[in-house]
């Protein structure tokens, strides 16, 4: 299980590099998804090399998804409006 998240921290890592890239002065969303995602690539290559237990990687994994998602449905329901981009 410790190797699923360097595989995760491999991905966002990844996802870090393209979100930089692909930022521009004006638009500087991108460069904030970019830290979002190197603050989730140090936490998971922490986990990685922690050698905890199944169990509580899979219970750290459990929160990890419930922050998430409800910090997704906050964003998606309070802060993105339909239409603000046009």
């Amino acid at each position: 299980m410790d190797r699923m998240f360097r595989v995760l921290a491999f991905w966002t890592a990844i996802f870090s590099l393209l979100f930089f890239v692909g930022g521009s002065e004006e638009n500087t969303k991108m460069y904030v998804m970019s830290l979002l995602f190197l603050a989730q690539t140090g936490f998971f290559l922490l986990l990685g090399y922690l050698r905890l237990s199944e169990r509580m990687y899979m219970y750290i994994f459990g929160a990890y998804l419930t922050i998430f998602f409800v910090g997704f449905t906050y964003y998606t329901t309070f802060i993105m409006t339909p239409g603000a981009g046009q």
